[in-house]
């Protein structure tokens, strides 16, 4: 019987693997054997075999280190603001107020929206001529004349993470509120019955409960953010300021033709992004463990 049912469940199983097989497992296993050929997209027929040669020339590449670094730059810094704004916007939303439905549904709007279209939209709104945030800064006495963000290197950095932090915080928001939902009422009734104070709760019951549902925000986060492309190109293209780890790939790929290189740098991303999201998910258990 035991064994009917396992064969039953595989059955049920096979045309999910089938599926995944076929969009994740056969590409990631032909940019793999990709990476250790010198082919040319303008023909990928005629190619021969290198050996780990590209996955040198890659690591040799100091602009791919400088993407390594902006891309981890970005994660860091975008994700612990996601999740500090997160958790204290999912905190006000957790509590009865009148219209709550209707701020809940309005505050996923920029999560919702295309991330092309946010950055097309703050594109404008930086614009140093007639961009408003610009206008508004001037207009507070903060600047003398409008500054190009999307163009000084040392500003492109910060001002895509700034617009990562607007339009991702909802994400955060949800995930860490469905959270917040599971904490039994009556943990803080007995606790205020008791006279315990306000930060006291926060720190004492909500952190320590609401913890596995931010820990699963941020890893997913974390993941997303490590594969960062649409909002960086859209702003800054190939600016190596604020290149990330998968623009450099696509670089090699599409702007140089390097189906070689750009496989290899490819695999490196793939193996960076793992050997982090294996050590995240370690620590994750760690905690649930030890608590």
């Amino acid at each position: 019987m035991k064994n009917r049912q396992t064969i039953i469940a595989w059955l049920y199983l096979l045309p999910l693997l089938l599926a995944l097989a076929a969009v994740a497992a056969w590409p990631l296993a032909r940019n793999v054997y990709f990476s250790f050929t010198d082919a040319f997209l303008d023909n990928p027929t005629d190619y021969g075999f290198v050996g780990f040669g590209n996955f040198r020339t890659v690591i040799e590449d100091p602009v791919f280190w400088g993407a390594v670094r902006n891309t981890l730059v970005f994660t860091g810094v975008s994700v612990i603001l996601e999740t500090v704004l997160g958790f204290a916007i999912a905190l006000l939303l957790h509590r009865a107020f009148a219209g709550r439905g209707l701020v809940r549904a309005a505050i996923l709007v920029p999560w919702a929206m295309p991330m092309v279209v946010s950055a097309k939209i703050w594109e404008w709104m930086f614009n140093d001529q007639f961009g408003l945030i610009n206008k508004g800064l001037i207009w507070l006495g903060l600047l003398d004349k409008g500054v190009a963000w999307t163009a000084d290197p040392s500003l492109i950095l910060g001002t895509v993470i700034f617009i990562d932090v607007w339009v991702t915080t909802p994400f955060m928001v949800l995930l860490i509120l469905a959270g917040l939902q599971l904490i039994p009422e009556e943990i803080y009734e007995a606790a205020e019955v008791s006279g315990v104070p306000a930060w006291k709760r926060l720190w004492s019951i909500t952190l320590p409960l609401a913890t596995p549902a931010i820990g699963v925000a941020v890893l997913f986060r974390t993941l997303d953010a490590l594969r960062m492309f649409d909002l960086s190109y859209v702003l800054a293209a190939n600016n190596e300021k604020a290149m990330t780890m998968s623009i450099y790939a696509r670089d090699q790929l599409i702007s140089f033709q390097d189906l070689g290189v750009g496989s290899a740098a490819s695999t490196w991303v793939f193996l960076i992004i793992g050997l982090i999201a294996i050590a995240m998910v370690s620590l994750l258990r760690l905690d649930r463990s030890t608590g």
